[in-house]
Parts: structure tokens; sequence; C-alpha cells
């Protein structure tokens, strides 16, 4: 988006912000006001509430491009004018370099696929803009202004009706509910998951302190996600895409930058699965900003994940520097053994890996990596075991050897318990029958696995 026709003076923004840090406001606070009030872009308003001047900014981001990329990334404070006011655009690896300087996402900057306005603001930070603009009452009224302010905000907390032992009694049905989403058929933990959201966005509806807020935002994004997750195993396609743009929103609400990013690493196995591509990269890159890297199993994860989407799309180099990240940031991580829906433990890790290199062709690594994970994995844990499983089938099938491939992609499918056969797994399945080459697609053991997967869920 281009600067607006009627953009103010820099005075302006410095007014605003210097009203914003005086009252507290975060940062990002700042920069809605600046980017609604002074009718600046997106990327504009990010420099104005730091302060920084062009050049000033400029110099900063030719450092740091040069830092990441030998050859030396080019940006000065013309070019940042230009991108600014909407005449240019910066190229990928510009906007990477951006989001690191200012530390946020393409999305909050206004670019990239995945970028888009900011955020709805709301009508509680429209009044607050307002009251920056309008001022304070004349000197005379303020004592009575004061004490009207106060009574208003007393009643206003008086409203909230949730105590902290009710959201502690939430999160613990949450982190639970999260345990037996690992091993429970997503059929009925739909309908579970259903019935604890109500409950959450009942309280939600009614005003509650901000501290109380977040919290039911965050519980809200954490629901939101797994209701995605269980849609997209249950081949609910148009419904996930929704729930998961929904956990986004309450992720963002929440202002929970970890929360953030696993949610947007989460959405990204959708078009992983079912593409397209390009977006499962968008959201697994945007989650890998997000976390600046640093040691986190959302860090791993957002890595791990944007490297299997890259080397499925082809480009097996850039698949390998994400690779090289993800291992660099899981070796810093304590060992996770949790069952829970949420944690990243290393037969996660290791799955995603397997991904990667099975999509790069590289079936000797996909193979010791499968091995490795499937020695982790407890009994009764979901579709993850027979997710590993398919993806040998798969290395068999790139191996040329393609009845075994179809054979173990028959037993594996069979072998799950009925109300764990969903369409996802099917579609895995399916999967190894189009990476057979030629005439094998006809042999005997393909059209076993082809009459398998076309009989009715219920039958078999």
């Amino acid at each position: 988006m281009a600067d607006g026709p009627d953009v103010h003076k820099p005075s302006c923004a410095r007014r605003l912000r210097e009203r914003g840090r005086a009252l507290d406001w975060p940062l990002p606070q700042i920069v809605i006001a600046i980017h609604q009030c002074c009718g600046v872009t997106q990327l504009r308003a990010h420099r104005l509430a730091r302060g920084l001047t062009l050049d000033q900014a400029g110099s900063g981001l030719r450092r740091l491009g040069q830092r990441n990329d030998a050859s030396g990334l080019k940006a000065d404070g013309d070019q940042l004018r230009l991108w600014e006011t909407g005449e240019r655009s910066p190229r990928a690896a510009m906007i990477d370099v951006l989001c690191e300087y200012y530390e946020c996402t393409p999305y909050e900057l206004g670019l990239g696929a995945a970028g888009g306005p900011l955020r709805a603001v709301s009508s509680a930070e429209e009044d607050r803009a307002a009251a920056v603009l309008d001022g304070f009452p004349e000197a005379g009224d303020v004592a009575d202004h004061i004490d009207a302010v106060r009574r208003s905000v007393d009643r206003t907390l008086a409203a909230g009706s949730v105590s902290a032992g009710q959201l502690d009694l939430l999160e613990e049905r949450l982190l639970l509910l999260r345990q037996e989403y690992v091993s429970t058929p997503p059929a009925p933990m739909l309908r579970q998951l259903l019935f604890d959201l109500q409950e959450v966005e009942g309280l939600a509806k009614e005003r509650q302190p901000a501290s109380v807020q977040v919290r039911l935002a965050e519980m809200t994004a954490v629901l939101a996600t797994l209701i995605a997750d269980a849609l997209m195993k249950l081949g609910d396609l148009p419904r996930s895409r929704s729930w998961y743009s929904t956990a986004r929103h309450a992720s963002d609400e929440s202002g929970n930058l970890e929360l953030r990013a696993r949610v947007r690493a989460q959405a990204a196995m959708l078009p992983y699965y079912y593409g397209p591509l390009e977006a499962a990269i968008s959201l697994a890159r945007e989650a890998r900003i997000m976390t600046r890297c640093r040691p986190s199993p959302t860090a791993a994860f957002a890595a791990v994940a944007e490297a299997r989407a890259l080397a499925q799309q082809g480009n097996a180099a850039a698949a390998d520097a994400r690779i090289q990240d993800a291992r660099g940031i899981f070796d810093q991580l304590p060992d996770c053994r949790a069952e829970d829906a949420f944690a990243f433990p290393q037969r996660r890790f290791l799955l995603y890996l397997s991904g990667a290199f099975t999509a790069m062709g590289r079936t000797s690594q996909a193979r010791r990596v499968q091995e490795e994970a499937l020695a982790l994995y407890p009994t009764g844990t979901g579709i993850d075991p027979a997710l590993l499983k398919l993806e040998a089938a798969l290395c068999l099938a790139r191996d040329r050897s393609a009845s075994e491939a179809c054979q173990l992609a028959t037993a594996t499918y069979l072998r799950v318990p009925k109300p764990h056969r969903t369409p996802i797994l099917g579609a895995r399945a399916r999967r190894v029958i189009d990476e057979l080459p030629g005439a094998n697609k006809t042999t005997p053991a393909a059209k076993d696995l082809r009459e398998l997967l076309e009989l009715p869920a219920l039958s078999m």
C-alpha cells in the first residue's frame, strides 16, 4: 500500500510516538496509531515509531544485509524511501532483512505473500488514539475528569467475572486435551474441543481485565489450532483452513509471539499435504522469522517445516540451509518426551526430516531417520508412526521397488485402527502410487493398494 494522499508531517508521528511512550504503549500500538493517523504505509510507520531517519534506518539495514549475505544486500535511505512509499517492492531476501531489523513479520510490515493490512484495530485502541489527538481537558476540569475516569475504570474492572482459579482450571483441562489429542481419533476429539471452546468463548464475550483476555485468547488459539488439525485429518479442508485463520487471529490478539509462531508453523501442514506448497513455505518462514531462530521448540519446528516444504518444492539448496538451522536449534534444546500435541519431541523432529530427505530422493538418509524415529514412538500414538512407514514406502517407490512399496503401504494402512484411518492417511498412501514410475502403476500390488483406498471407510 502506498502512502495515503493526506500524509501528515513527521512532527505528527513524533507527537504520537512521545505520547505513546509516556503512556507506556507497546511499540506495535504506536505503529498502528502512526499508520492510521498519519496516512503512511506500515513499513514507514515502523521506522517513525522508532524515531529513525531514513539515513539511520538505511545504514542499519545495509550493515545487517552485509552480515547476512557475503555479496552484500543493497540497502540505503533512498531505496528505503521507495519501499516505504510503495513505488518499488523489496525482493524476498531484503524482506527477510527488513523483518529482522524491525523485529516483526512481513504481515506486520505489509510485505510479502503472507502480508496484508495490519490487524483490525479494536474500538479501545481507536479510543486511545482519539484521546492522543484530542488532548486532555482544560486545566480547571482536570481534577473532576481524573475522578470520573477512575470511577469508570473501577466499574469496568468489577464487571470481570473470571477468577484466577477458574482460568487455572481451564488451562489444566486444556493441557489434558493436548495430551489426549496425541492418541485420540480426531472425530471424538473434535466434539470435546468444540465443547471446551464454547466455554472459553462465553467468558471472552464478557468484558474482562486485560490479563484475563490475554489468557483467554491464548486458549482460543490453541483450541482452534487443534480443531483445524482434526478437520484436516478428517479431510474437511475448507473448514480446516477457516479454523486455522481463526487460530492465527486469536494468537495475534494474545500478543504471545511464541504462540503466534507456533500456530503458523502448525497451519503450514495443511498446504504441505494438500497445496499450494508456496503457502506452506510462506507460513513456515513467517513462523521462523517470528522466533528469530532463538532456541525453542517452535523455532526448530518452524525451520524444519520450512525445510520439508522447500524440499517438496524441489529447492534442495534452500531446504539444506533450513535443515542446518533446524538441527542447530534442536541440538540446544533439552530432551522432551512429553505426550502433548503442542510439544516438539525428537520423534516429531525426525518425522519432518524424513519428509525432507524423502522429497529430495535421499532415501538412505531418510531410512536412517525413519528407523530412529519409529524406535522413539510408544504404542498408541496416533498416526505419526504410520506416516513414517508410508514415507518408507515412498522411498521404496523412488528406488524402483514398486511391489515392495505398495505392499508396505497396504500393510501400514490396514494396521491403523479404523477410527484413525482418516482421509489424510489415505492421501499419503495414494502418494505412493503416484510416485511409481511408468507401468509400475499397474502392477498387482499397486492395483490392490488402489482398490483398498477406494473402499468406503465403513466397510473396512
